[in-house]
C-alpha cells in the first residue's frame, strides 16, 4: 500500500509512477477523499474541545442558579456529542474509501527498470550455459517416453479435471529428489532458514502480500473462508504482519516447500500440454525481510540463489528484468530466470524474484526499530527457489537421450538411490 503523506507531498511524482504502469493520474482522486478524511477529523475534534468547554460550565451555571444558561449549556454538550458521533462515523466511511481505493493500486516501479507494455518489452541482463547439440530432434517433456511413463493425465482428470497430474514410478521420485536438492542446497549453501508453513491463510494475510482484493479469482478459496495459498510468499512475509521486529535480526531470510494453488484465470487454453501449467504444484519459496538500506544488495543476492540451482543442474538459462508493464503489482522490481526447455526450443520462466519494497509492510504493518529511532517500514522480497515441476520438465528434456531414457543430473543421483538413469519404460537403473 502506499504512504498517503507521499502522494500528498508529490502527487506528481506518484501519478508519474502509474503512468510508467499505464495507469491514468489518481493522486486528484485520492487526494479528495484524504482532504474530506481530514476535514471530518478536524471537526469532529473542535466540537470534542467544545463540548468539554461546555460541559465545564454547566456545573457553573447551575451552581449560580442560572437555569437559563445550565439549560443552553447541557442542550449544546448533547449537540456535540451527536455532532462528534455523526463526524467519526463520517471520517471513518471517508478513511475505509481511501483505504480501499489505495489497496487496488499497484506499486510504484523502480526507476531504473525498463518501461515497456508487456513481456515483449523485457530485457535481457545474463545468459548462462550452453545449449546442448541434439543428434536428433529432442522433444517436449511429455513425449519423452520415459518420462511419459509417470506422467498420467487421465487419471489425474479423472480424479480431478484439467490442469491436474499424477506423477508415479521415476518420475515422482525425481519430482521429490529436486524439492530436497533445493532445500539441502539453501539451507547447506546459502544460508536460508527452512520452515513449515499452512497453505490454507485468513484473508488478512492474503491482503498483506497483495493477491487481494484485486486478484481474488486467481486463488481458491475455501467454504469456511480460508484461502489456498498461491505461493509460500503470503505465509511466509506474513510471519512479521503487526510486529516491530528487532533489527538485530534482520536480514531475515526464510524458505519452504509448499503446494501451492492457482485458478489460472484468464489462461484458458494456454500451455495445456503436459505439466506447465497446474492448478496444483509445488514450489520452494525465498523471502527476505530486511532494512530499506539493504534491499537491493538482498534481491541480487536472491537472484544468485535461485540461478545456483539451474547452474548446478548444468540446465541453461537466461535471466531478465522485467518491464514496466510486465512487472507484478505488488513489486518495485522484478527478474525473471528462463530455463532453457529444448523441445519447445524456447526459454520458460522458471524462477521470478521481485523486490516489494515497503508496500507489503504498510499493507502488514511490518516494522522495525532502528537504533535510537521510531519504527520504520520493513521492505519485503520473495522469489521461486524454485518451482519444482518445472525443473522437473527442464531436467527432462535438457538430459533425454533418443531411446527415450533419461540421464540422472550428477547431483540428483544420491537422492535417487544413486542411479543413473531413468530408462525408456520408466524405471530406475
Amino acid at each position: 500500500m502506499h504512504d498517503i503523506r507521499m502522494i500528498r507531498d508529490n502527487p506528481e511524482a506518484f501519478d508519474a509512477g502509474l503512468a510508467r504502469r499505464g495507469l491514468s493520474a489518481m493522486s486528484a482522486e485520492i487526494l479528495a477523499i484524504d482532504s474530506a478524511r481530514r476535514a471530518k477529523i478536524q471537526a469532529a475534534e473542535e466540537a470534542l474541545a467544545a463540548r468539554k468547554a461546555a460541559s465545564k460550565l454547566v456545573g457553573a451555571a447551575k451552581a449560580k442558579g442560572d437555569e437559563a444558561e445550565f439549560e443552553r449549556l447541557r442542550a449544546l454538550v448533547g449537540d456535540k456529542k451527536a455532532e462528534i458521533a455523526k463526524l467519526e462515523e463520517e471520517s471513518k466511511a471517508e478513511d475505509a474509501r481511501l483505504n480501499e481505493l489505495l489497496m487496488g493500486i499497484p506499486n510504484i516501479p523502480a526507476d531504473d527498470i525498463p518501461d515497456g507494455v508487456d513481456e515483449s518489452d523485457n530485457v535481457e541482463v545474463k545468459k548462462h550455459g550452453s545449449r546442448r547439440n541434439f543428434a536428433f530432434d529432442p522433444k517436449e517433456h511429455y513425449e519423452v517416453a520415459g518420462a511419459a511413463a509417470g506422467l498420467d493425465f487421465a487419471l489425474a482428470a479423472k480424479l480431478s479435471g484439467s490442469r491436474f497430474m499424477v506423477l508415479s514410478g521415476a518420475m515422482v521420485r525425481m519430482h521429490r529428489a529436486l524439492a530436497q536438492f533445493m532445500l539441502d542446497t539453501h539451507i547447506d549453501k546459502n544460508g536460508l532458514s527452512e520452515m513449515w508453513v499452512p497453505v490454507l491463510v485468513r484473508d488478512e494475510a492474503m491482503y498483506g502480500t497483495g493477491q487481494l482484493p484485486k486478484f481474488a479469482e486467481d486463488s481458491y478459496r475455501t467454504e469456511n473462508g480460508w484461502w489456498l495459498i498461491p505461493t509460500a510468499e503470503v505465509p511466509l512475509t506474513n510471519v512479521v504482519a503487526g510486529e516491530i521486529v528487532d533489527e538485530a535480526t534482520l536480514p531475515r531470510r526464510m524458505m519452504a516447500h509448499t503446494q501451492c494453488f492457482r485458478s489460472e484465470a484468464g489462461s484458458a487454453g494456454r500451455d495445456t500440454a503436459g505439466i506447465l501449467r497446474q492448478h496444483q504444484f509445488e514450489k520452494v519459496e525465498m523471502v527476505t525481510i530486511s532494512r530499506p538500506e539493504d534491499s537491493a544488495a538482498e534481491l541480487k543476492r536472491m537472484l544468485g540463489c535461485a540461478e545456483g540451482i539451474l547452474e548446478a543442474l548444468n540446465i541453461p538459462y537466461r535471466t531478465l528484468v522485467l518491464c514496466t508493464g510486465d512487472t507484478g503489482f505488488g513489486m518495485r522490481q522484478t527478474f525473471d530466470i528462463e530455463a532453457w526447455l529444448p523441445g519447445q526450443n524456447t526459454y520458460r520462466e522458471i524462477s521470478s524474484c521481485s523486490i516489494a519494497g515497503d508496500f507489503q509492510a504498510r499493507r502488514m504493518n511490518a516494522r522495525y526499530r532502528p537504533e535510537g529511532g521510531k519504527p520504520e517500514f520493513v521492505h519485503t522480497l520473495n522469489g521461486s527457489g524454485l518451482a519444482i515441476g518445472r525443473t522437473l520438465i527442464a531436467v527432462v528434456e535438457n538430459y533425454q537421450q533418443e531411446d527415450g531414457s533419461i540421464t540422472i543430473p550428477d547431483v540428483l543421483q544420491a537422492y535417487m538411490g544413486g542411479n543413473t538413469v531413468i530408462t525408456p519404460e520408466g524405471t530406475l537403473a
